[in-house]
């Protein structure tokens, strides 16, 4: 690999290298050894890197804000093993389905470090969540409102919540991921008297408990700005509530949505410009506003678990349109990372098995379903590869796999873990057994 081509390496985990071979190296395990061990399309998380990016958010934050709460949102990626390890760095845990919480109490995690949101949960999860003892449901809407206070009735409980709120901040991300805007199907208006009126309702609910207020404008948010403007926002409405509602501000949820750098033309903050911009915003208007201190809660992510994983794919066919485009076509695709199809996602990619050798080509790398849209990296450098090579996608542990699906009826990718030296299975490869397993035939 050219001097200049070095640099792409620092979109993978922490512990990535180049060995003697031109091979590439995730925490002492060779990728292509992987590939044939477990097959491709494989996706391997590396241990250290998401122990270090856990530790980096607890670090960065609470040393400027003690009371700063690290809730990982598990819809970026969750299965047992990577519960147990964010239980191990205490961190707390974002849920936003009966499922992902049903993760969270196979591992034990500690439920009072469980958040619970949605905007619909059901009657059942809202049930689950009470039973099982969740330290805080973050209650979206008036109808969730009245039935969560009727379910903490039955139980005979006083459950804790937070409400979550749309200050109308345009944090300028892909239409699909914003959030906190007027237009969306999420939270209490500010600018509409909703979140008023919330409040309200909320103080005389007598199964609830209201501990603070909760926003998240949306994801990736490339700046800190936008978090700024909302603290602003929710601040100044939590000194008129308290005037008027008698709200005493415990809690306050900032939301995640922070941004990780997904190809080497971005320019994005770490992690420690989020914090700073955050826990000083927070920090200057609460003693400006005459209001305590609240606890603070922030829900990263993508900026966990993005950079630890790598996708890894065989390459199959490739397709040469002189003067147009060359493809180069892999084994997998859409169906474990809809992403590109969905949101324009932009990717690069190395030759797991020539990562020392020139990137002297310009590729489109395409999956193998049966969409034209069916494309993980448009336009990207890459050594010369036939059948047979593997390609390396790095940034790939956000989002690939909870939202992958078995379109053309394809099986699912095996997810290995890696840890200096030693990789074990943590998801097994579906078969195609596993996806009748569910049909009836009468």
């Amino acid at each position: 690999m050219r001097q200049g081509d070095l640099h792409k390496l620092s979109l993978f985990p922490l512990t990535t290298k180049i060995d003697s071979q031109g091979h590439l190296l995730i925490s002492g395990c060779d990728c292509v050894d992987l590939c044939k061990k477990f097959g491709t399309p494989l996706y391997v998380f590396d241990e250290n890197t998401l122990r270090s990016k856990c530790r980096e958010f607890k670090t960065e934050f609470t040393t400027r804000y003690p009371g700063t709460i690290i809730a990982y949102a598990s819809k970026a990626f969750l299965n047992r093993t990577l519960a147990g390890i964010i239980k191990e760095e205490g961190l707390g845990l974002d849920v936003v389905s009966g499922g992902e919480l049903s993760v969270a109490q196979s591992v034990n995690f500690p439920s009072e470090n469980v958040y619970f949101h949605g905007n619909n949960k059901t009657a059942d999860e809202l049930k689950l969540a009470l039973d099982w003892g969740i330290g805080r449901i973050v209650v979206d809407n008036l109808h969730e409102m009245e039935l969560l206070d009727s379910l903490a009735r039955d139980n005979g409980i006083r459950q804790d919540i937070l409400l979550r709120l749309t200050p109308d901040v345009d944090p300028h991300t892909h239409r699909h991921t914003t959030t906190g805007i007027l237009d969306s199907k999420f939270g209490f208006s500010l600018a509409e008297g909703q979140a008023e009126a919330a409040v309200s309702r909320a103080k005389s609910a007598s199964n609830l408990k209201l501990l603070g207020l909760h926003f998240h404008l949306g994801s990736p948010i490339e700046g800190p700005s936008p978090y700024e403007t909302a603290i602003n926002l929710v601040l100044n409405f939590a000194r008129e509530m308290k005037g008027r509602h008698g709200l005493s501000l415990v809690e306050l949820s900032t939301g995640g949505g922070f941004a990780v750098r997904y190809t080497l033309d971005q320019q994005i903050p770490g992690i420690v410009d989020y914090a700073e911009a955050i826990t000083t915003a927070v920090s200057d208007l609460v003693e400006k506003l005459g209001l305590s201190s609240p606890k603070l809660i922030i829900e990263p992510g993508r900026a966990v678990v993005a950079q630890a994983g790598v996708a890894l794919y065989t390459v199959g066919s490739v397709k040469e349109i002189p003067g147009v485009r060359k493809y180069v076509c892999v084994d997998g695709g859409m169906g474990d990372n809809i992403r590109p199809a969905l949101y324009e996602a932009g990717y690069e990619a190395l030759a797991a098995n020539k990562a020392g050798d020139k990137e002297s080509t310009m590729v489109t790398i395409a999956g193998k379903y049966c969409e034209s849209g069916d494309i993980l990296a448009r336009d990207v450098n890459l050594a010369p590869v036939s059948a047979g090579d593997i390609i390396a996608i790095p940034v790939s542990g956000a989002y690939s796999i909870p939202m992958s699906s078995n379109y053309n009826m394809v099986p699912r990718p095996a997810i290995v873990m890696v840890n200096d030296g030693n990789a074990r299975v943590i998801r097994k490869r579906e078969t195609y057994n596993d996806l009748m397993r569910l049909d009836v035939v009468q």
